[in-house]
């Protein structure tokens, strides 16, 4: 949209600060804004708020947080920073971009946004110990403490406003419906030690809320990203900051350079939204725009192989570039190996189930391209290298055998103990394929059978001693963070070698799109010579990663998007406060 003049400008409502999107960054920036001062509105453009946020494990990864000396860990911002960019080097990313200040800033500011949202909004976080980097053996690489998930959340707080929350990731809730959080799905996945014990008092915490059970299935006992917006929500009503569901942005407003504001749809009716200090873009990634895939991201690509939202179709980052916005990573993603369950609307990501023994991925050539323990985002990348290479791989199948199925949960599907194949719903059951034998297996999957049996009696002749010389599944400490303790001397290695034979397919899925506006250290968006546009701000999936194409931990989506929120509201308050002294100093020259 061109530049409009003074006389042209009516607004229907005016604010100092506009955020566009609800999900934690969102939250973050509104919260810090209002307490400095400025009053803020937030739209967000579905009928329910907390956007990706609410659907994801809401961890935040922050080094040298405030819990790691008194978890007996030790860290610096020095190791945090060293570490991020020997993560980026291994990836071959571009050293300038590591050197524009951003890696600085979040390291730097991360702490101090956790410490002002336990201290003026009671969000709470607690590190955990055990669970490691990405990387932990790479140079300032740490063995825990730097992810930090968020405290459980009593929903009742929410009153009404709990029926407006996006509602969890069914993969996410014991039995489809009982809140959990991490460390107890961690000892529940392999039945370690307590797990009868974490069962009965998940049931307990369930079942007691008899009120709520007489109105509702939904868990009012919150954990994960739905504990961390609920909180972030709380502390929003507690404050007054008012939050418009149903308000998608279509433009942004644009005056002498400056974006002044936005325009809105809100019941079938277009509003013009004043924003006098800045809008911050918040509104996620274009990870279900099929025009926007197939524009920037590898291919074949699908929308509907996302663990997302339906409502993160890029708005914001279109809004930005049709103001001259640069942009960056475009063709990244946050990669998340995907299954699609039929009747869910987003398909479920398999985030730990690889790392657990008696399973491994091969492509269509029926061979095995990656370490299946690997970080998600890897798992990504490998699938698109080996597709690129003529060996299929976009989608890939998991493989795993009678053991596995009775032992451990795959994508949809709780272990076999709990729930064997005859007890499946017919979509839960459309979710694999099923042999006897492996050759059979493999027709079922349109894979060459010598191909398959072949890769499965070469990975088990090492399998049985735990080891796995090809890709190294469980050299890894990150790798053995989601084993099976139980199975030794390899937690994460163990032969394919009772039938029936299982095959899932597995789409080159995601969490969000890495590709986005340009930033700078204060999350000012910047156009195509590298100068900021003035009152324009873009945090979260609406902004250039960064972590770059990497993904140093857990948490280093939502960790940055708080962060960058934090500080873009800070600005926004600084530069205020600069125009308001600059502007008496001229009066005073005036007078004078």
């Amino acid at each position: 949209m061109k530049d409009q003049t003074q006389q042209q400008q009516q607004w229907d409502h005016s604010v100092d600060v506009v955020v566009v999107g609800s999900g934690a960054g969102a939250m973050t920036a509104a919260l810090r804004a209002n307490d400095l001062g400025q009053e803020v509105l937030v739209l967000e453009k579905s009928d329910q708020y907390g956007g990706t946020s609410a659907v994801s494990g809401g961890g935040i990864w922050v080094p040298n947080n405030h819990r790691i000396t008194a978890l007996g860990g030790q860290d610096s911002d020095a190791a945090a920073i060293e570490y991020i960019k020997t993560v980026m080097r291994e990836e071959g990313q571009d050293e300038a971009i590591n050197e524009d200040g951003r890696i600085e800033a979040y390291v730097a500011n991360a702490t101090r946004m956790v410490d002002y949202l336990r201290h003026d909004a009671d969000v709470h976080f607690e590190a955990q110990s055990e669970y490691t980097d990405y990387y932990p053996e790479l140079k300032g690489g740490m063995p825990g403490y730097r992810s930090m998930d968020p405290k459980p959340f009593n929903a009742a707080k929410l009153g009404a406003e709990f029926h407006n929350l996006r509602e969890p990731s069914p993969g996410t809730l014991m039995m489809g419906r009982m809140s959990l959080g991490m460390k107890e799905a961690r000892i529940l996945m392999c039945r370690g030690k307590g797990w009868l014990k974490v069962t009965l008092q998940i049931l307990w915490r369930y079942y007691k809320d008899l009120r709520w059970r007489g109105k509702s299935k939904r868990d009012r006992y919150l954990c994960l990203g739905n504990a961390l917006v609920g909180a972030l929500r709380h502390a929003m009503a507690q404050k007054g900051i008012p939050l418009w569901l149903g308000s998608p942005m279509t433009e942004l407003v644009k005056q002498d350079g400056k974006v002044i504001g936005v325009v809105i749809q809100q019941n079938g009716q277009s509003q013009r939204i004043q924003a006098r200090h800045g809008v911050v873009l918040a509104a996620g990634g274009f990870e279900r725009n099929q025009k926007m895939r197939e524009q920037y991201l590898p291919q074949p690509t699908q929308a509907q192989w996302s663990a997302t939202p339906l409502h993160n179709t890029g708005d914001a980052i279109v809004a930005g570039q049709q103001q001259g916005a640069a942009t960056a990573l475009m063709e990244h993603s946050w990669w998340a190996p995907t299954v699609h369950v039929p009747g869910e609307e987003k398909q479920r990501a398999v985030f730990v189930e690889r790392n657990l023994p008696g399973c491994i991925l091969v492509n269509s050539a029926g061979k095995r391209f990656v370490n299946e323990g690997a970080p998600y985002n890897d798992i990504g990348y490998a699938m698109y290298k080996s597709h690129k290479a003529g060996n299929g791989g976009v989608p890939c199948y998991m493989v795993f055998d009678a053991t596995f199925r009775q032992k451990y949960p795959a994508g949809p599907l709780i272990p076999g103990y709990a729930k064997p194949d005859s007890a499946l719903s017919k979509r839960h059951r459309s979710c694999f394929e099923k042999a006897d034998t492996l050759e059979a297996l493999a027709a079922m999957i349109d894979i060459e059978p010598a191909a398959l049996t072949q890769t499965v009696s070469q990975f088990n002749q090492h399998a049985k001693v735990g080891k796995d010389p090809e890709f190294g599944k469980g050299e890894s400490l990150f790798d053995r963070y989601y084993g099976d303790p139980n199975v030794q001397p390899n937690p994460c290695v163990a032969p394919l070698d009772k039938g029936p034979f299982y095959a899932m397919r597995i789409d080159a899925g995601d969490i969000g799109t890495k590709g986005g506006l340009q930033t700078d250290v204060d999350a000012r968006v910047l156009d195509e010579s590298g100068a900021a546009i003035e009152g324009l701000y873009a945090i979260g999936n609406t902004a250039a990663s960064v972590m770059g194409p990497t993904y140093p931990g857990a948490g280093s989506t939502i960790g940055p998007a708080m962060t960058f929120g934090y500080l873009a509201a800070n600005h926004i308050q600084a530069r205020q406060a600069e125009c308001g002294a600059k502007g008496i100093s001229e009066t005073a020259e005036a007078v004078a």
